[in-house]
């Protein structure tokens, strides 16, 4: 009875890992997309309002932190080892954070520049 449940808790927290991959590489995907279009929104406000700031160029960094977070959880989810798949996606999880908080970063720039 102890050995099944400690197979029924192991896959249970495998399946959680699973989804918490799942929904970061989505998410990651997704926010690649809103960089791409922030950063042609920027440059459209930018040029009429004849202001110059680096957001631009920070969010198309931050693309890439996403990019980076989007191919770990890929890895992750692809992964048949399951160290290793634990190891990447807590890279991807780290990586998406630091995305989330550069975007805020930028979002703070903006708002600095444009009052």
């Amino acid at each position: 009875m102890n050995r099944i449940s400690s197979l029924a808790e192991e896959l249970s927290r495998a399946s959680v890992r699973r989804d918490l991959a799942e929904r970061i590489f989505s998410t990651s995907a997704q926010l690649v997309g809103v960089c791409l279009t922030v950063i042609g929104v920027f440059r459209v406000v930018f040029e009429l309002n004849n202001v110059n700031t680096i957001a631009d160029n920070l969010m198309a960094i931050d693309a890439l932190v996403f990019l980076g977070s989007c191919v770990l959880s890929y890895l992750a989810l692809r992964s048949m080892r399951a160290e290793r798949s634990l190891a990447l996606e807590q890279a991807a999880d780290l990586v998406f954070l630091a995305g989330l908080g550069m975007m805020v970063v930028v979002c703070g720039l903006v708002a600095y520049e444009l009052i």
